[in-house]
């Protein structure tokens, strides 16, 4: 009975889970960060608001499951295309044209500042939303370099910040636009001076 019971409150258990993903990430982008809270979320997503701090504690780390969730959804996996440029391009196209198509700046401004003065969410972001893209981009650069496009001894970290670097400048000031050429630009100069130090 005990049992019977469980499995049937896990679905709705899942979909309220969802649903309150889902409420945040609309009222994050629509608002941003400052302007949301858990009454309101709670009010959106049909639940109470004891249900959402089951499972996370603060607004900030909400919005930052939100959003990891809402790009891990939309974001198709790079391929391995055979070349580092192209392998690059795959992987930080769709990640431009996502961030680029709502406004998704504010909302990592307020992450990011949150992170600055809260060492716990700082590591949480870190581990979240930042290293799973430097992760596949290290496998990016692994591969070239077993097919010899990059030394043996190339400085992976510092490549990942050339290319992430420019990106999220655009993000996050808004002064250009986030777009394909853009990235294409980034990928070709990081490259001229990853081979170019190679030679």
């Amino acid at each position: 009975m005990t049992v019977e019971k469980q499995q049937r409150g896990r679905p709705r258990s899942e979909k309220a889970h969802q649903a309150v993903l889902d409420a945040a990430a609309e009222l994050l982008l629509t608002h941003g960060l400052s302007e949301v809270s858990m009454d309101t979320v709670a009010d959106r997503a049909g639940v109470s608001k004891a249900t959402i701090y089951r499972w996370w504690p603060t607004k900030q780390t909400l919005a930052l499951d939100a959003l990891y969730t809402e790009w891990s959804a939309a974001r198709p996996q790079p391929r391995d295309t055979g070349t580092l440029r192209g392998d690059l391009l795959s992987l930080l196209r769709p990640w431009a044209r996502l961030a680029g198509g709502r406004p998704y700046g504010r909302v990592l401004a307020a992450l990011i500042t949150e992170a600055q003065t809260d060492p716990a969410f700082a590591a949480e972001y870190r581990q979240r939303f930042v290293e799973p893209r430097r992760a596949q981009g290290r496998e990016i650069f692994r591969r070239a370099a077993e097919r010899g496009e990059i030394p043996a001894g190339t400085n992976v970290d510092v490549a990942l910040d050339l290319l992430y670097g420019p990106l999220y400048h655009r993000l996050l000031h808004g002064h250009a636009p986030l777009n394909d050429r853009f990235v294409r630009a980034v990928v070709d100069l990081a490259l001229d001076g990853i081979r170019h130090r190679g030679s």
